[in-house]
């Protein structure tokens, strides 16, 4: 898909910032509201109409659930409400899938369910819940990503951050949170989602970024005026002359705006920040007991290399140790870290050896399933070098695990490069692809004779790792 010039220079930032890390989600209410949670007026109409108000009419609504508290005395009837809106499960989004998937470590929201913390658990990451202020000197051992609900959580309601006193004394009552929030602001790109910028939480928010002292760049979405039944053209004028002035306003808080035609757009362009990101990671995946016409310290030495240049050309590895080929991808990986260690770092090797003893109930064929669909999850690119093994009456057999995991690769929309001169199963790959190559590369049409090439069986080793080397770098332009 394609997008615009600022969409597009935003994705090319945005993988950069992710490879680095320095990323941070702030959901707004929007994010909620799109699997079935209230947003703001629906959880405070039943609060209007005991006050004799109408919502439609409320502009304010801090100040209309203060109004709430003052009449009834208490906060009892905001915390049953909460409890009432927010407590039943719901399905997480795509959105909230995508960026659960990527390795984003920081998570920034107003809301008050726990939509953002479960899709992290379904992601298999351990997420370190703050929603209270005693929480920020804990650590959860394990972490993976920390979640800020800097206004609270439903499973706390009588401390949810909602009438206007509480907003007007957070600095005080929630000082630690300001301070984190401030931290991570300037160290980190933050992207807004879900925030209409009608959100009463988002004044509050904004006045904690306009005085960050580093000019970090933010983002946020927002979806374009267009002209509606009823509009004529100086209400619709009207409408983008006021869109212009807000998005103006927010570049004082270093916030560029992306505008966007609808809001299913969102998914379009987290989708392809994920297709970016994952294409820098390389599955590398072989087994070999014999290497044909191969000399067994020449095509170890081959795979060494292969996975070195992978690493010193910018990309990640990732490896499940396949007998006879993943020792020599980690040494690979590991001698580039080690002779560059400023430029090159060790998150770029991920290892996932395979379980090799049934637990849990689950039989050993089930776990290697598992195991290899989250694993070639993690890449974009899938290698595949030569695939044998020894059966059981210890004859020289074709590796079905291999052959699998070209399946899922596919299945998963990663672009297959069988090394076709290693013979076996990669042969074999190669041999599929040969038949319809439009089926596996679809538009890249100019993949395929380069991979054509790597099936040749005299092909010296250096130029195999150059002509791979090349192809997952013209895949990354």
């Amino acid at each position: 898909m394609k997008f615009d010039k600022s969409i597009e220079a935003f994705i090319k930032d945005f993988v950069k910032d992710l490879t680095e890390k320095n990323v941070a989600i702030f959901a707004g209410a929007g994010m909620s509201k799109s699997v079935g949670y209230v947003d703001w007026p629906s959880l405070l109409t039943d609060i209007a109409d005991e006050l004799g108000l109408r919502i439609d009419r409320e502009h304010d609504l801090i100040s209309l659930a203060q109004y709430h508290v003052n009449h009834r005395g208490n906060k009892a009837g905001i915390t049953k409400k909460i409890l009432e809106e927010f407590s039943h499960q719901a399905e997480a989004s795509e959105t909230h899938r995508i960026l659960a998937r990527l390795p984003i470590p920081t998570y920034w929201t107003t809301n008050y369910d726990t939509v953002i913390e479960d899709s992290l658990k379904q992601a298999f990451k351990v997420a370190d819940v703050k929603h209270q202020v005693k929480q920020l000197a804990t650590t959860r051992p394990k972490r993976d990503v920390v979640v800020y609900k800097m206004h609270g959580d439903v499973h706390s309601p009588a401390d949810a951050i909602i009438a206007k006193e509480q907003y007007e004394s957070y600095y005080r009552t929630h000082e630690a949170f300001i301070t984190a929030l401030s931290g991570d602001l300037i160290s980190k790109t933050f992207l807004f989602i879900g925030f209409s910028f009608t959100d009463p939480n988002l004044d509050y928010v904004l006045s904690r970024l306009n005085a960050q002292p580093v000019d970090r760049q933010h983002y946020c979405f927002m979806k374009k005026e267009v002209k509606v039944e009823g509009d004529d053209d100086d209400i619709f004028n009207y409408k983008v002359r006021k869109q212009d002035l807000r998005i103006a306003d927010l570049k004082r808080y270093k916030i560029s705006t992306l505008l966007i035609d609808d809001y299913p757009v969102i998914v379009d362009v987290l989708r392809e920040i994920e297709y970016r990101f994952r294409k820098k990671t390389i599955f590398v995946s072989g087994s070999a007991e014999e290497y044909g016409n191969w000399d067994r310290l020449a095509a170890q030495k081959f795979v060494h290399s292969l996975s070195k240049g992978l690493v010193t050309s910018g990309h990640r590895v990732v490896n499940g140790f396949g007998w006879g080929v993943g020792s020599a991808v980690i040494n690979g990986a590991l001698e580039a870290v080690y002779e560059n260690p400023e430029r090159y770092s060790e998150d770029q090797l991920i290892i996932r050896p395979f379980p090799q003893y049934e637990t849990g109930g689950k039989k050993l064929q089930d776990m290697w399933e598992e195991y290899r669909q989250r694993m070639i999850a993690l890449a974009g690119v899938a290698i595949f070098v030569f695939g044998n093994k020894l059966d059981e009456k210890k004859n020289i057999v074709l590796a079905g695990g291999v052959t699998r995991e070209f399946e899922i690769a596919v299945q998963q929309g990663l672009v297959p490069i069988p090394i076709g001169a290693t013979e076996y199963i990669s042969r074999k790959l190669y041999e599929a692809i040969e038949v319809d190559p439009k089926k596996f590369y679809g538009e890249l049409d100019w993949i395929f004779p380069l991979v054509k090439e790597l099936a040749t069986i005299k092909a010296e080793a250096d130029d195999i790792v150059k002509k791979v080397i090349h192809i997952v770098q013209q895949l990354n332009r």
